[in-house]
């Protein structure tokens, strides 16, 4: 299935992807879960398989592993979430690791076993956002890789989610694809491939992926990576329907509760904290480990105004599930009260816990030059960001290093981030109002207004921090003056402009010596005063068009 080269193909297409998923899902994943009288089956058929961040990695078939299942228990119960296709929780991780560590001990040359036991730690350590079990998960999958250096693809599988669980985008996707290269019918090797390629900004690979995932696995988990694709190439109404699908046919609370998370985090980039909070609060009561559900649930509550609830919820997911952007918001949040000693503490906590994961190989580029770009060092943030930008384009770091250059002084080469980051299709209030800020310190008056109108209407809540600082700046423009349309980036309309180059230059030739002075300076008046509405608007002369660059040039070396 090739994508669609229009929008109306595109839509059939997608359609028929997840409507093909969901028919697979219902044959393959009924929403109760496997049935009881074939648990003992699944244990022994999965005994070396596990979940890495929702996927399966399963033995060749015909290759019986080498290992005994588990008893029946915590350890059984993570092969059997794998079985459906669902997450397993952090308990039953740990019982699996507890197992397969105790397995390896006597018998060192089981490389499934060592590469079950690396995935377990990887999906362990993702679950709470403990980096500490990375290097566990690592030595591991390279031990199995030591035992069967050729044709391991469980053990390369799982390194590519490593390389994604730290940020490191360019080495899973060297990974997966070298997978895909000799078993593309290989389902679970499309997950981390996926991911990998929205971290580097390819979304076009990352669709035609999706669309080989969803031809060889059905289900929710392959639903909700197909709706992430899609919100990121800005198809929202696509993004929910998948979304649903996933929620319906999900094969454990775990699952289902993920899938309720993701909507809730749709609801909220659409700009309803309402209808977002309702999701979250779903999930929770589905499963109340889903500690996501609560930050999200946060960041919605202090949009409506709830701060000590937020505050509180912020604390709760902070303390089980300590992701960067969780203490970030956090003190966001605190110094959008004036609060400014408790977000000086939580923005050192966020410090350490980025040195604390960068120890065990995690990049925190993009959350901590973030960071550093509106509450540290400017210099350093610029530095940070230009390396992860040229590590991986993707648009989330087209926007930061576009900020950070703005905050730098270095601001018509931030503008050419910034669109890049709009034009990606991720449909982010943020984006949105970084380049407006832009635009307007460029004197581009007219761009400014739309985009702080783009950002409000997107997310009118998009953080506690800068929406207030939209409204104000949006209302400190004003109204468009008066003079004609102007194009969607503040440009006087090519054609009046041209009209009144060419009424001033028929004035001037006309006219008797004395007219003609006359009639020219009234021309050049004319000409001066458009000119200077473009300039005030744009930054450029209206005669020359709107420029926009598509590729952003290489950033400059840093001048300190």
């Amino acid at each position: 299935m090739e994508i669609a080269k229009t929008e109306q193909d595109a839509d059939a297409a997608r359609r028929a992807a997840w409507l093909a998923a969901s028919a697979a899902a219902q044959r393959t994943s009924p929403p109760s879960g496997p049935p009881r009288a074939l648990k003992r089956a699944v244990l022994v058929a999965m005994a070396a398989a596990v979940l890495v961040g929702g996927v399966l990695l399963i033995r060749p078939e015909g290759e019986a592993p080498k290992a005994p299942p588990p008893a029946l228990g915590p350890a059984a119960r993570a092969l059997t979430a794998v079985a459906a296709g669902a997450p397993a929780s952090v308990g039953d991780l740990t019982a699996l690791i507890t197992d397969r560590a105790d397995w390896v001990r006597t018998h060192p040359t089981d490389d499934a076993s060592w590469a079950v036991l690396g995935s377990a730690y990887l999906e362990r350590g993702v679950r709470a956002a403990d980096s500490s079990f990375y290097p566990r998960a690592e030595s591991a999958l390279k031990r199995s890789l030591q035992v069967r250096p050729k044709d391991n693809l469980d053990a390369e599988i799982g390194l590519a989610a490593l390389a994604n669980a730290r940020h490191d985008y360019a080495a899973a996707r060297t990974l997966a694809e070298g997978v895909r290269a000799r078993r593309a019918g290989r389902w679970t090797l499309y997950p981390p491939l996926i991911e990998a390629y929205n971290g580097l900004g390819d979304a076009k690979a990352a669709a035609k992926a999706v669309e080989q995932l969803l031809e060889l696995r059905g289900g929710s988990a392959a639903l909700a990576q197909a709706a992430e694709v899609y919100r990121e190439h800005g198809w929202r109404e696509d993004a929910s329907a998948a979304l649903d699908e996933a929620v319906g046919h999900a094969t454990s609370p775990l699952q289902k509760a993920a899938a309720l998370v993701a909507v809730g985090d749709l609801a909220w980039e659409r700009g309803e904290p309402q209808a977002a909070i309702t999701h979250y609060d779903a999930a929770l009561r589905t499963d109340p480990s889903t500690h996501a559900a609560l930050a999200g649930r946060a960041r919605a509550k202090a949009a409506l105004g709830q701060k000590a609830d937020a505050q509180r919820d912020y604390l709760a997911a902070i303390a089980v599930l300590p992701r960067p952007e969780y203490l970030l918001e956090l003190g966001e949040l605190y110094e959008s009260q004036g609060l400014d000693g408790d977000a000086h503490t939580w923005f050192e906590k966020l410090r350490e816990l980025a040195a604390q994961d960068g120890a065990n190989g995690v990049d925190d580029a993009l959350v901590l030059g973030r960071f550093e770009t509106d509450h540290g060092a400017t210099h350093l943030a610029l530095d940070r960001l230009e390396a992860e930008w040229r590590a991986h384009p993707s648009a989330a770091s087209e926007d930061a290093l576009g900020w950070a250059m703005y905050r730098s002084g270095e601001t018509e080469e931030a503008l050419v981030h910034a669109r890049k980051a709009t034009d990606s299709g991720v449909r982010d209030a943020l984006f949105s109002y970084h380049q407006a800020i832009i635009e307007r310190e460029l004197g581009q008056s007219g761009a400014a207004r739309r985009h702080l109108q783009d950002a409000l209407r997107t997310n009118p809540y998009f953080s506690p921090l800068l929406a207030p600082k939209a409204k104000e700046a949006l209302a400190a423009l004003g109204e468009p003056p008066e003079g004609g349309p102007r194009d969607m980036y503040g440009y006087v309309a090519a054609a009046a402009q041209a009209g009144s180059d060419s009424d001033s230059g028929s004035g001037s030739g006309s006219g008797s010596g004395s007219g003609s002075g006359s009639s020219s300076g009234s021309g050049s008046g004319s000409g001066s005063s458009s000119a200077g509405s473009s300039s005030s608007d744009s930054g450029t002369s209206a005669n020359s068009g709107p420029k926009r660059p598509t590729k952003p040039r290489k950033p400059s070396k840093r001048r300190h």
